[in-house]
């Protein structure tokens, strides 16, 4: 028996046969950003259909950062935006720069850990756990039951 050795990838090259590392990587870009391009246009379709007022909504993904532009109705808006595409499967990262028509004061962004509920979440941040459902309305439609949350969830701690 005897090792043989070649050069790993000229086989396409010296035949016309397969691909190269190029085109392999050239389809590869492509088919990424095919896939994240789909994504976008689901998450903009989802934030239509939650009847979240942005005009002229442009959503851009590379990779698992997701980059937001538009003219949101107003601060409760735009976070909201920011929560049903920062909480998305395969998104690490939101770049926020949509503007806001209506100013208001902007809420503060609460990441959930284990052992946590909408009842703990108020008692620390607003010192009564009588007031979850106020977080629960401000986070909806993002939430569907009060006792519904998941660690690593970003959730909306809005001014009372």
């Amino acid at each position: 028996m005897c090792l043989f050795s070649f050069i790993k990838n000229a086989g396409a090259n010296v035949f016309g046969i397969g691909k190269t590392v190029e085109e392999e990587a050239a389809e590869a870009l492509a088919a990424r950003q095919k896939a994240e391009a789909t994504a976008a246009s689901i998450l903009k379709e989802t934030i239509t259909n939650l009847q979240l007022k942005v005009e002229n909504l442009k959503i851009h993904i590379e990779y698992d950062l997701a980059t937001i532009r538009g003219l949101a109705y107003n601060q409760k808006t735009k976070e909201k935006v920011v929560l049903v595409i920062g909480n998305s499967k395969g998104i690490a990262s939101v770049d926020d720069q949509m503007k806001v028509d209506h100013e208001e004061p902007e809420s503060l962004f609460y990441t959930v850990v284990n052992g946590d509920t909408l009842g703990k979440i108020a008692k620390t941040y607003y010192g009564n756990a009588m007031k979850y459902p106020e977080l629960f309305e401000a986070n909806k439609p993002m939430l569907k039951k009060p006792d519904l949350i998941y660690p690593g969830q970003v959730l909306r701690i809005p001014n009372l």
